[in-house]
């Protein structure tokens, strides 16, 4: 495959605040630490101040590896960590069904390209880049589910309790069905082998994805964090009180979403009083505050102030917490100086700033992970044909058949020069107008933008009645927009890892390697050679 770099702003497809966090827009500066460059990343390693404690950290991801054969790279990254000059780089992503949509995979690409970046230039310290699973979440029907050449393929199964510890006992009809799609070529065979050996040999979904997630990226060193651990968890102790006791954060993330909003920027999330949910084997429930109880939602568990204080200081792995806590979790137990998310994570993450600062926790560098659509063969000579280039693709379908009507038409079917003309004419009886009656002038300009309004009616008509002439190649032009941008959106946010490890092999996931820059500050066309 070889590379070609457009502006996200040319793909559509971006909110404001990415474009805006991405083109260094004045205001935002005060939502973030460090820049998403060179320079903000040396910044970020020259002020990080890691409170955690990295012989625990060791120890845990030791345990979690102790199962699963792993590539050398991977065992010396977890051993460096050890050392004061190692830091993480960290991306993180709920526990898709066999990977999920194709930004899964590019998440973990960015952060396996900037680890090595840094590591080039700064060869006297070390880079780990981290895939953190969000094995606590609850939301089991957001990823039970992948779609493969447009069938959804769905894990059936009830729970209510964190997803990682999920039992994968039911699972095995799912993996059929995909290893069906997989077929017999040869790369089919071998992900259907991956996908077979983690998800029917390992006893839950955490487990699973750590082993499926290690067999795909293990030769890059990547390290999986599973942070539904006690002894991390107890790290992370002073904070939980304090937010389940005293209730600060969700008036610090009010006041800077306002902000956010004021700017015309869209928020992700909702600060609450109490941002951790109680934490059991399928059970992961609310914590609220309730007549001066702490209550555990949709259960007749409850606490006074004393007795939560000492279940958290004896049980801390029952502490759960969300979308507003897990990222200052993250920076307390991980050396981290750079997170790779999405634009939605971005802007989340950006609300959290001031929660930072007020746990005195470092905010890492914020970048925007690679995004990337993939031109196969078929596209690319289609495209080629029918005289478009790359970046038009991201045009809406209607554009684009107007665009290739226009150009391909025999007739005259804009009515530009008749317009001008006519501007002319009206213009003159404007002049006339004024000359009898200063009154007529408003009849005229009435008169003209009707006639205007006739012009662009009749010039629709001359449009459609063109398009007719040419409806194979207005189809083909329908057709590879079908199958760039399945269900109308961006390839990366549906489209599943199989269809490209069928076709590509390990060569799809080397290609993203020797392509992303994440750095770059641009969105990846993927070619064919």
């Amino acid at each position: 495959m070889k590379a070609k770099y457009i502006s996200y702003q040319d793909t559509h497809s971006f909110s404001k605040l990415v474009l805006d966090y991405v083109n260094d827009e004045e205001f935002l500066k005060s939502f973030y630490s460090f820049r998403p460059d060179m320079d903000g990343l040396k910044q970020a390693v020259d002020a990080r101040n890691f409170k955690g404690n990295r012989t625990e950290l060791v120890a845990v991801l030791t345990r979690q590896y102790q199962n699963v054969k792993t590539n050398k790279s991977v065992k010396h990254n977890i051993d460096s960590l050890a050392q004061e000059n190692t830091f993480t780089i960290t991306t993180g992503h709920q526990l898709n069904l066999f990977t999920g949509p194709l930004y899964f995979i590019y998440k973990i690409v960015t952060a396996i390209n900037l680890a090595l970046e840094l590591k080039i230039a700064y060869p006297e310290k070390n880079f780990v880049p981290v895939y953190w699973m969000a094995t606590e979440d609850h939301d089991f029907e957001e990823i039970n589910h992948v779609s493969v050449d447009e069938k959804n393929i769905s894990w059936i199964q009830q729970t209510n309790g964190a997803t990682g510890r999920l039992d994968t006992k039911t699972v095995a009809a799912a993996v059929l069905a995909y290893k069906g799609y997989l077929g017999i070529s040869k790369n089919g065979k071998k992900l259907a082998k991956l996908v077979e050996n983690a998800y029917l040999n390992n006893n839950n979904l955490a487990d699973a994805t750590r082993v499926l997630v290690n067999s795909l990226f293990e030769n890059y060193g990547l390290v999986i964090v599973d942070a539904d651990d006690p002894t991390l968890k107890r790290q992370f102790c002073d904070i939980i009180k304090e937010d389940i006791t005293e209730q600060r954060s969700a008036d610090l993330t009010v006041k800077t979403s306002e902000a956010l909003e004021k700017q015309g920027y869209k928020t992700q999330v909702n600060g609450r009083d109490i941002n951790f949910f109680y934490l059991q084997d399928n059970l992961r429930e609310r914590i609220v505050e309730k007549d001066g109880k702490f209550v555990v939602k949709n259960t007749d568990i409850n606490f006074t102030r004393e007795e939560i204080i000492a279940e958290i200081e004896a049980n801390p792995e029952r502490f759960s917490p969300n979308v507003i806590m897990r990222p200052l979790y993250q920076e307390v137990i991980l050396p981290n100086i750079a997170y790779i998310g999405g634009g939605a994570e971005v802007s989340y993450w950006m609300q959290l700033k001031a929660n930072f600062d007020y746990y005195e926790i470092d905010f890492p560098v914020l970048l925007l992970r690679n995004s990337a659509l993939l031109v196969d063969k078929r596209s690319a000579e289609n495209m080629n044909k029918l005289g478009f280039n790359f970046e038009d693709i991201f045009l809406p379908t209607e554009d684009l058949q107007t665009i290739w009507t226009k150009k391909n038409s025999e007739s005259q079917i804009t009515l530009d020069d008749d317009r001008r003309a006519l501007q002319a004419v009206f213009d003159k009886i404007k002049l006339n107008a004024f000359k009898i009656d200063k009154t007529l002038e408003n009849s005229a300009d009435a008169a003209k933008t009707k006639t205007n309004r006739l012009l662009e009616n009749l010039e629709k008509k001359f449009l459609r009645a063109e398009k007719r002439k040419h409806e194979i190649s207005l189809n083909q032009i329908e057709n590879v927009k079908n199958r760039l941008f399945p269900n109308g959106t961006l390839q990366e946010r549906v489209v599943n890892l199989a269809p490209m490890y069928v076709n590509y092999g390990d060569d799809f996931i080397s290609s993203l390697i020797e392509n992303f820059q994440p750095l770059g500050g641009d969105f990846t066309l993927l070619l064919p050679s």
